[in-house]
């Protein structure tokens, strides 16, 4: 059984629309959201199905059409965003120097935002970490999309208000347009040439220097693979996959608190 905090939860129950339902209200109340946010941890956490969540949790079509509306309303990504800022605030997040990667993610069934490569078809997650390899951004997009196209969606996900000073990718981002294009939004884009660049080289090599740190965004995909419920997309709809993801980022989150 996996069970919140009391301040895990009084952290972000607040963001929370059932939470705010007047006691007054007529009508037989609604399953308290704690333990269906408890109950979606859990298939988060095993990869389960829904109708395999054991008896201590809610019942689980309620627990399956919550997590739909919470997903669809942008409740989980309000949710992490408050607290990411709370961390911020507190100095355990840096911004100054950032890293970003994506990684594939297998899709069984069917829906929206599924792209075909050589592995298959599938979706990226796309991240940005800080120097600590706390999640700044995070995002799914489909598997068929050069990640070069996806830099500037992957900041439409961004949760803090501060750009970072330095973002550090691998061969993949070594893009000229790209470098310009968040140059002018104040960010310096650090990633190593490719073999055949025919371009004259760009990076300064002192610079690179930070490109041995990468590793800190690997591990953060480590860590949210931890939870087996986004190792392959089962979920038709990719905003509920999102919801997973985003999730997963809380559980980090909240082990810095």
């Amino acid at each position: 059984m996996i069970r919140l905090r009391n301040e895990q939860w009084e952290r972000i129950r607040k963001h929370f629309p059932e939470e705010h339902i007047p006691d007054g209200r007529p009508g037989r109340k609604p399953i308290p959201t704690r333990q269906v946010l408890e109950a979606v941890l859990w298939i988060l956490n095993t990869g389960a199905q829904w109708h395999m969540l054991p008896q201590g949790y809610p019942n689980y079509k309620t627990v399956h059409r919550r997590f739909q509306t919470w997903c669809g309303n942008e409740i989980l990504r309000r949710v992490l965003t408050d607290v990411a800022n709370e961390l911020r605030d507190k100095g355990a997040l840096d911004e100054e120097e950032c890293f970003i990667d994506a990684t594939f993610v297998m899709a069984k069934g069917g829906g929206s935002e599924i792209g075909t490569t050589k592995r298959g078809k599938g979706m990226k997650i796309m991240a940005i970490v800080d120097r600590h390899g706390l999640p700044l951004s995070v995002s799914t997009h489909a598997a068929n999309h050069h990640e070069v196209r996806l830099v500037q969606l992957c900041f439409d996900f961004y949760m803090i208000e501060a750009k970072p000073g330095n973002l550090i990718g691998d061969r993949a981002y070594d893009s000229d347009p790209l470098d310009e294009e968040l140059r002018s939004d104040g960010i310096e884009m650090i990633a190593p040439h490719r073999s055949n660049r025919i371009k004259p080289p760009t990076q300064d090599r002192r610079r690179l220097s930070r490109y041995m740190r990468r590793w800190l965004v690997e591990r953060f995909f480590a860590w949210i693979q931890w939870q087996r419920r986004i190792l392959v997309r089962w979920e038709y709809h990719a905003r509920n996959f999102l919801g997973f993801v985003q999730l997963a980022c809380l559980v980090v989150l909240f082990r810095r608190f």
